[in-house]
């Protein structure tokens, strides 16, 4: 009897020692990367702090706030401020427009990138290499104030472009106030500002790239076009599949700034997107509730949406990204 008790002692002790085996593994291999740890403390607490701190906010959409009153003493209203997001007559129209623009940054603008990284990397003189990088890079440090307020000048009824149109025969429309062009100039606007920024990261991630690989395929008599295709672009992948999947989970998110200069009156129906509609119908009226349930919507769409993406991703491929 004693035996069978000893015996039994022995068997439950075995989880114990290997959970605190799991607990000293784990300890040795913070204390082993403590450095590493400590270099991220900084970026770990400017998210703790700016990014989910401030997520208690969020009950803000399911009251009706009160600043005299404060979040703690403010009426519950449930989903009411949803329910009347969805009844606005402008609910389709924003929903329409915020899409749109979104899925023209998606198809014209993240291609764009790719090309110009794979068409740099060909590029074999490092000083016209680096002098183009930094050329097309420059406009990522452009506030859109500057690039709005450039583009108004250059493209109202008296500007340059407007003249060189009419010059050309076509008739001389007003070019800031047709619906018909909006949605091309915003995307165009795009691409000129932040191509460069994505330039570079391609450019780091082909940097990685084992040039053994490449010596490999000459020798096997690949031209410079099938080591593109066999190396070069399968090797981006992964980048290309991250950064696509973050580009899908703020699909409902645009630049406020840009919209809101290059909006006016006359395109309202084409340039209202929920950044600006959050802007004008909530903050502007003093509707902080609205526009708490507005941006919550919008970051539970972009939630849906980057999860979605990744489980495709992770069925269609066999590296798993998280």
């Amino acid at each position: 009897m004693a035996m069978g008790t000893e015996a039994a002692a022995i068997r439950g002790s075995k989880p114990a020692a290997a959970s605190g085996s799991k607990r000293g593994k784990l300890w040795r291999k913070l204390w082993t990367d403590r450095y590493m740890y400590l270099l991220a403390l900084p970026g770990m607490a400017f998210i703790l702090l700016f990014d989910y701190v401030p997520m208690y906010g969020i009950v803000l959409a399911f009251q009706d706030y009160n600043p005299f009153a404060g979040i703690f003493h403010s009426d519950w209203v449930g989903f009411a401020h949803f329910e009347r997001l969805f009844k606005h007559p402008d609910f389709w129209m924003v929903l329409r427009n915020t899409l749109v623009i979104s899925l023209l940054n998606l198809v014209l603008f993240f291609p764009t990138p790719i090309v110009l990284a794979l068409l740099l990397n060909e590029v074999r003189s490092v000083v016209f290499q680096k002098a183009v990088q930094t050329i097309i890079y420059l406009p990522h440090f452009v506030s859109w104030v500057v690039i709005c307020s450039l583009t108004i000048t250059l493209m109202n009824s008296e500007g340059i472009v407007t003249q060189i149109v009419h010059a050309l025969g076509f008739p001389k429309v007003q070019l800031l106030l047709d619906t018909r062009l909006f949605w091309g100039m915003i995307t165009l606007q795009s691409i000129w500002k932040e191509a460069g920024w994505g330039t570079i990261i391609f450019l780091a991630a082909l940097a990685g790239i084992n040039p053994e690989l490449y010596e490999a395929a000459r020798v096997d008599g690949a031209n410079r076009w099938h080591q593109m295709k066999a190396i070069t672009i399968p090797a981006l992948m992964n980048t290309v599949v991250v950064l696509l999947l973050l580009r899908i989970g703020h699909i409902m998110s645009l630049s406020f700034d840009q919209l809101f200069i290059m909006g006016n009156p006359m395109v309202s129906s084409v340039s209202e997107v929920f950044d600006t509609y959050v802007f004008k119908a909530g903050v502007l009226q003093g509707n902080f509730s609205f526009a708490s349930a507005v941006g919550l919507f919008k970051s539970v769409v972009g939630l849906v949406l980057i999860l979605g993406s990744n489980y495709v991703a992770k069925k269609t491929s066999d590296n798993y990204l998280f």
